[in-house]
C-alpha cells in the first residue's frame, strides 16, 4: 500500500472508530431498560464493609471513583462495571427489534475481538452513569461466574459460599471469602475442587494483595504471580 494510502487509512480509522463508540453508547443508553429487565439480585448479595474493601481491592481498586473505566494498577482490562455491562447487556436475555439487531452484533465483535473492543467499556460508561455504584455491587456479587461444580455453573458469590463452603455468604470467614474473590480472575482453573494446588497458590497471592505484603507491578498486573504463593 502506497504511503498516500497508510495516511487516508490513519485519518480514516479514527473517525470509523469514533462512529463505532457514538453507536454503541446511544444503544446501551436506549437498551438500559432491556438489560435491567433481568437484572435479578439474590437475596444474600450484601455484603460487609470488609467484604466490599476485599473485593474492590483485588477486581477494582477504584470502583467507587472511576466512571466506568480505570487505569488503577492491576486492574488490567475489567472494571466491575465493565464485567456487568457484559453480563446485562451482552450475556443477558435478547433483546427485540433494532435493539436485538445490534445486540447481535455486539456480540459478534466481542467474542472476535474482546481484547481490543472498546465497546464494552463504552458500555460500561453508561451503565455507570444510569445505575448507582451499590446497585452495581449487588448485582455483580449476584451474577459474577465462579466456575462449574458437579456440572452445574456457579453464579454469584452467595451461591459459591453455599457451594464450595457450605454456608451462607455472611457467615464466610476472611479466609473463605478471599478464596471466593480470588476464584473470579479464572474460575475453572482456580478451582478449590478440581485444582486444589492452583486454588491454594492463588489465594495466598491474593491473600498477600489484601493484606498489603504485595502490590500489583503496574496495571495488567492481575497475576500476581511475583507475591508469595
Amino acid at each position: 500500500m502506497s504511503a498516500p494510502s497508510w495516511r487516508r487509512w490513519l485519518l480514516v480509522l479514527p473517525v470509523c472508530v469514533l462512529g463505532y463508540l457514538v453507536i454503541v453508547s446511544g444503544w446501551a443508553w436506549a437498551s438500559f431498560d432491556d438489560a435491567m429487565a433481568n437484572a435479578d439480585l439474590d437475596p444474600e448479595a450484601q455484603l460487609s464493609a470488609r467484604q466490599i474493601a476485599i473485593l474492590t481491592r483485588v477486581e477494582d481498586p477504584a470502583f467507587f471513583t472511576h466512571s466506568g473505566v480505570s487505569l488503577a494498577p492491576g486492574q488490567g482490562l475489567a472494571t466491575i462495571s465493565s464485567a456487568l455491562a457484559r453480563d446485562l447487556y451482552l450475556q443477558g436475555g435478547d433483546f427485540s427489534g433494532a435493539r436485538g439487531n445490534l445486540q447481535r452484533l455486539y456480540r459478534a465483535v466481542f467474542a472476535c475481538c474482546k481484547e481490543v473492543d472498546v465497546g464494552r467499556d463504552t458500555m460500561a460508561v453508561v451503565l455507570d452513569a444510569r445505575l448507582p455504584k451499590s446497585r452495581q455491587l449487588a448485582l455483580y456479587v449476584s451474577r459474577v461466574y465462579l466456575g462449574t461444580d458437579g456440572g452445574v455453573q456457579i453464579r454469584g458469590l452467595p451461591q459459591a459460599a453455599h457451594r464450595y463452603f457450605g454456608k451462607p455468604l455472611a457467615a464466610t470467614t476472611d479466609a473463605e471469602f478471599i478464596g471466593l474473590v480470588a476464584m473470579i480472575k479464572a474460575p475453572n482453573q482456580f478451582h478449590p475442587v478440581k485444582h486444589r494446588i492452583d486454588y491454594d497458590s492463588r489465594v495466598a497471592r491474593v491473600r498477600a494483595l489484601v493484606s498489603g505484603q504485595c502490590r500489583p507491578n503496574g496495571w495488567f498486573d492481575t497475576t500476581l504471580a511475583h507475591c508469595p504463593g
